[in-house]
C-alpha cells in the first residue's frame, strides 16, 4: 500500500511480540496451546516510549487495530509516524484469525473486542487512544461499548470509514475470499502467479498487493514447499463473512461517551447520510472529517490521516 512519504523515516525501536494470556511468551509454534477458550493472545508490534522517557504530548498510547484481510505489518509506516508526532508508545495489533495470531473458529465482533481489551489489561495500558480501521473500526467501537472494558483505559477513539450500523458486507471482500481459494487451489509457487489469478478479480494493483502481503511459502515437516499458501484462515474467514456486516449492541443498551472522531473517505460508502445519527446514538460526543480517498483513508491519504488524526488526539 502507498507510503506516508517517500523521504526515510529515522530508525526507531520496534518490538515484535506475542500476548499471552497465561505465563511467558513462547514460540508461535506453540501459540495456539496457551489460550483460554474466550480469549486469544494478539500478536503485536510495540514502538515504546523514547528512553529516558519523556513527558507523552498524547493522553496516553495509540493502539492500531487493521482491517479485514489486514495486519500489523500494514501500518508500520504509519505507526511510525504517529511515534514521531505523538510522542507515545504506539502498538499495532494482529486481529484473531489475521497476521500472526493465533487461528479460532470464533469471529464474532464480541470476541474480538474482548481480545483488544485483555491485551491492554495484560499491557497495563490506560488512557489509550484506539484506531481501528474497516473491520477494526467494528471491532475498537464494541471494545468501547463493551461492559468488560475497565474504565481507566480508554481516552479517545478513533473509527476509520466504518460505522457501527448492520448490513451486508460489500460484496468485494467475498470476491477476494473466492480469489484466494482458487490461488490455493492452483497451488502457484510465486506472487507472480498468484497475482495472475488475482488480476482476473481486482484490477487495483494496490488492492492486489495488499491481499497478497497474507501470501506465505507451505511448510512441511520443517521444509518449505515451492507452493504458496494464505498464512489467513479462508475457512474460518468465509464462514464467518455473514456476521461481519453485524454490530453486537443497540443505541438504547449502551453508548460510550468519550471523544470520538470518524475518518471518512469521500468515495467511500461505509460511512453515509443514513448511518451517521445511528453512530451518534452509540457516540453523542462523536466528530467526523472526510478525506479525499475511498475505502483505504490511511493509505491514499496518509500524511493528511496522520496529521488530521494526532490533532484530535492532542486536544485537550
Amino acid at each position: 500500500m502507498l507510503q506516508a512519504s517517500s523521504r526515510a523515516l529515522p530508525r526507531v525501536p520496534l518490538v515484535r511480540g506475542h500476548l499471552r494470556l497465561n505465563g511467558p511468551a513462547i514460540p508461535s509454534s506453540f501459540r495456539r496451546s496457551t489460550h483460554s477458550s474466550t480469549s486469544v493472545g494478539l500478536a503485536f508490534e510495540e514502538i515504546p516510549a523514547k528512553s529516558p522517557p519523556t513527558e507523552f504530548k498524547a493522553s496516553g498510547p495509540l493502539v492500531i487495530v487493521h482491517g479485514l484481510f489486514g495486519s500489523k505489518q500494514n501500518w508500520r509506516s504509519l505507526a511510525k509516524r504517529f511515534h514521531q508526532t505523538l510522542h507515545a508508545p504506539v502498538y499495532s495489533l494482529d486481529l484473531r484469525n489475521h497476521g500472526q495470531s493465533p487461528h479460532n473458529e470464533v469471529m464474532d465482533y464480541t470476541s474480538m473486542a474482548n481480545d483488544i481489551i485483555e491485551f491492554c489489561k495484560e499491557k497495563s495500558l490506560k488512557d489509550i487512544n484506539l484506531l481501528g480501521h474497516s473491520l477494526g473500526g467494528k471491532a475498537v467501537m464494541t471494545a468501547a461499548l463493551s461492559p468488560e472494558l475497565p474504565p481507566d483505559v480508554l481516552s479517545k477513539l478513533i473509527v476509520v470509514d466504518m460505522s457501527p450500523a448492520r448490513g451486508p458486507i460489500s460484496d468485494e471482500f467475498r470476491t477476494y475470499l473466492k480469489a484466494m481459494k482458487e490461488i490455493e487451489h492452483k497451488r502457484v509457487k510465486s506472487r507472480k502467479e498468484a497475482d495472475d489469478v488475482l488480476q482476473s478479480y481486482e484490477p487495483d494493483a494496490s488492492v492486489r498487493q495488499f491481499l497478497l502481503t497474507n501470501l506465505d511459502r507451505v511448510s512441511t515437516a520443517g521444509k518449505a514447499s515451492p507452493h504458496q499458501k494464505f498464512r489467513i484462515p479462508l475457512d474460518i474467514l468465509d464462514k464467518a463473512i455473514d456476521g461481519i456486516g453485524d454490530f453486537p449492541y443497540e443505541p438504547d443498551h449502551r453508548t460510550w461517551e468519550g471523544k470520538t472522531l470518524f475518518v471518512k473517505g469521500s468515495k467511500s460508502k461505509y460511512i453515509n447520510r443514513r448511518n451517521i445519527p445511528i453512530a451518534k446514538e452509540y457516540f453523542p460526543n462523536m466528530e467526523m472529517i472526510t478525506l479525499e480517498a475511498g475505502h483505504w483513508v490511511h493509505a491514499e491519504q496518509p500524511v493528511e490521516f496522520v496529521n488530521r488524526v494526532s490533532e484530535f488526539i492532542l486536544q485537550p
